[in-house]
């Protein structure tokens, strides 16, 4: 379930409660387009924001829905025992994997951090996928820290940040921590404008935001890198790039994700959790003409 398009889906939800049929709506396109896999309740999902109840259930609404589409849910949390609480539930729901990342308040060091992950795949039944996500976490994973971690149970998958925008320079900095990790666990890159780029340098999963909301785009780039087309990955990359121009002006992809799919009436308006917002004024213009005008889908 590591390889090929990680569809990565929004949690909608109001400031009482997660909008269920949303949700379900957005799980159930990924279904209909054929996504590798589905990861809910990542960094998209939003699982930061969610009481251990609403990750339950978020994660038996991906399981329940899913069909035969492996799902991998997010069990972060500050504390190694509500870790542990999150992958129990997780486990409990019908999950194909989990996803980690070392979240914490107080930066980590990293014996901190592989204790963490040794401590939680000590204690599961199914695959783990690492999460480097340092813009989120703050913390930095050296290639030697992945090395070690790969080497523990159920290790299966590395999702690592966006590489370098020369392909070589990508090919190396992959090769680099291919040789330090196991020929069973994947390396899956995230950062959607690096997608194509990663891809091609060797990446075996796209870990994707604009995965969970057009999966079919998604795939149409994933399956030309994946089947060799080069050429035609970066195309259908550099096509994205008024998409990828609206990530960086407003900081991130989750508030234009939010918004895309507010303006596609899949989820009720103001989807995130407060204080966050989904992106509004010119920015929001501009995206109903990028949808509009690239055919998202």
């Amino acid at each position: 379930m590591f390889t090929g398009l990680s569809a990565f889906p929004l949690t909608p939800m109001d400031e009482h409660k997660i909008d269920e049929a949303g949700f379900v709506r957005l799980v159930t396109r990924l279904v209909e387009a054929g996504v590798d896999s589905i990861g809910a309740l990542g960094s998209t999902g939003s699982y930061a924001y969610l009481s251990r109840a609403e990750r339950a259930k978020v994660a038996q609404l991906a399981v329940q829905n899913a069909g035969k589409i492996p799902v991998m849910v997010s069990i972060a949390a500050l504390r190694t025992r509500d870790v542990l609480e999150y992958a129990e539930d997780a486990q409990k729901a019908g999950v194909n994997g989990v996803l980690l990342a070392p979240m914490s308040y107080q930066q980590l060091k990293d014996e901190e951090v592989y204790d963490l992950y040794k401590t939680v795949t000590a204690n599961l039944s199914v695959p783990l996928c690492v999460y480097d996500n340092p813009g989120t976490t703050n913390f930095h994973f050296s290639d030697a820290l992945h090395g070690r971690i790969a080497q523990l149970p159920n290790v299966r998958s590395i999702k690592i940040p966006g590489v370098p925008a020369s392909v070589t320079q990508a090919r190396a900095r992959v090769d680099q921590l291919r040789a330090l990790i196991p020929s069973y666990v994947t390396i899956g890159v995230s950062g959607d404008s690096s997608a194509a780029t990663g891809l091609n340098a060797g990446c075996e999963a796209w870990y994707s935001v604009i995965g969970g909301l057009f999966p079919r785009t998604a795939l149409e780039l994933s399956r030309a890198a994946r089947g060799g087309d080069s050429a035609e990955a970066i195309r259908l990359s550099e096509r994205l790039q008024p998409l990828w121009s609206l990530f960086a002006e407003c900081g991130g992809s989750l508030r234009v994700v939010a918004a895309a799919a507010e303006l596609q009436g899949l989820v009720n308006r103001a989807c995130l959790p407060a204080p966050l917002k989904s992106a509004s004024g010119v920015i929001r213009e501009k995206l109903a003409l990028v949808i509009k005008e690239l055919e998202l889908a």
